[in-house]
This record gives C-alpha cells, sequence and structure tokens, in this order.
C-alpha cells in the first residue's frame, strides 16, 4: 500500500508563497501565489483570512529552518567569538548561490513599510532574536558593551545580507574581517 504524500493545500500555498515572495518581493500576487500552489482563491481565502496572513504565515513557518541555517549547533563546542563569526561566515557562503536575495525577513520589512503588518510583525520577532543571540554570546565572551555590539552585529548582518543579494557586494574576504574588527574593538574574546 503506498502513501499520498503529496503536500495538502496549506502546506503548498506556504511552499509558494516563500519561494515566490523571497525570489520576486511581497507584492506577488494573489493569482500568481494560488496558481503556483495550484490551489483556487476560494480554497486559499478558507485557509488564510488574508494575503497578508499567508505571508506572516509563510515567513513563521521557515524561521526555525532560516535560523538552523545560520547558528551553530547548540551543543557545539565553540567559543562566543566563533558562535558569532559561524553566523556571519554561514550568510558568506549562502551569498555565493545565484538564487540568493538576502535576509527574507530584512526583505520583508522593506518592502511592507508597515510596523503593524502581520508579516512586518513575524519579520521583527525573527530579527529581535538574532539580536537577543548576538547579546547572549557578546556577554559570554566579555564585551565591554554587549547590547552596542549585538547591534552593531545586526546592522553588518543585514547590509552585508541586503548588498549581497542584489548583487552589488561578494561578502567572501569583506565580511569575516570586517566582524573580527569589531570584535575585537569590544573586547570580545
Amino acid at each position: 500500500m503506498t502513501t499520498d504524500l503529496k503536500p495538502n493545500s496549506r502546506e503548498r500555498l506556504l511552499d509558494a508563497a516563500a519561494a515566490l515572495t523571497y525570489r520576486e518581493g511581497v507584492n506577488i500576487g494573489i493569482d500568481a501565489l494560488c496558481k503556483a500552489a495550484g490551489v483556487s482563491k476560494r480554497s486559499m481565502y478558507q485557509l488564510f483570512p488574508s494575503k497578508d496572513e499567508l505571508l506572516a504565515a509563510s515567513l513563521e513557518r521557515r524561521a526555525s529552518a532560516y535560523v538552523a541555517g545560520l547558528l551553530p549547533a547548540a551543543d557545539s563546542d565553540l567559543g562566543p567569538r566563533e558562535r558569532i563569526m559561524h553566523v556571519f561566515d554561514q550568510v558568506a557562503s549562502q551569498s555565493a548561490s545565484p538564487e540568493f536575495r538576502g535576509c527574507p525577513y530584512l526583505s520583508a520589512e522593506i518592502e511592507l513599510k508597515n510596523p503593524d503588518h502581520p508579516a512586518s510583525r513575524v519579520a521583527r520577532e525573527v530579527k529581535g532574536n538574532l539580536t537577543a543571540y548576538f547579546r547572549t554570546e557578546a556577554e559570554q565572551g566579555g564585551a565591554s558593551d554587549p547590547d552596542f555590539l549585538a547591534r552593531q552585529l545586526t546592522l553588518i548582518f543585514d547590509g552585508a545580507s541586503a548588498r549581497a543579494g542584489i548583487g552589488a557586494e561578494h561578502l567572501d574576504g569583506l565580511l569575516a574581517p570586517t566582524v573580527a574588527a569589531l570584535l575585537d574593538a569590544a573586547g570580545l574574546h
């Protein structure tokens, strides 16, 4: 007996929203989303009250995979400095892919321009969690001002992601020394 492993309509919509909004932006039309998912508009509206809620659910659904692709394993024996550098090494590595369009959470916030949009709230939470990660590592590494360093690292992360995402900058050989200089200046060991 075989089991049907075809994703359901909700999953297909979430996958289509993730792929299309990353590649083309959050202003992708409902018709294109439904066509890519193979779902009718009627079905979409039965599953999600609005396109805004679909976008938010899509961002939320992929958050753990996104974070897992950036952060080192929780049980790794890396020190705080190496744990921070790992995040930037991952960004540099991911940015080499021709499909790289930057941080999907930063992109959503920039494109939506509305802090009250459901997808903006999800994006802000994910970005806030990254800053909190940097702050924790900075504290453990003895940085002189962990909060300030965490904000600086988030700024570098977002700038690097955005510049590489639009093809304006290659991060290899640029990002690691930039972050290392920032960590040195903050006294992080």
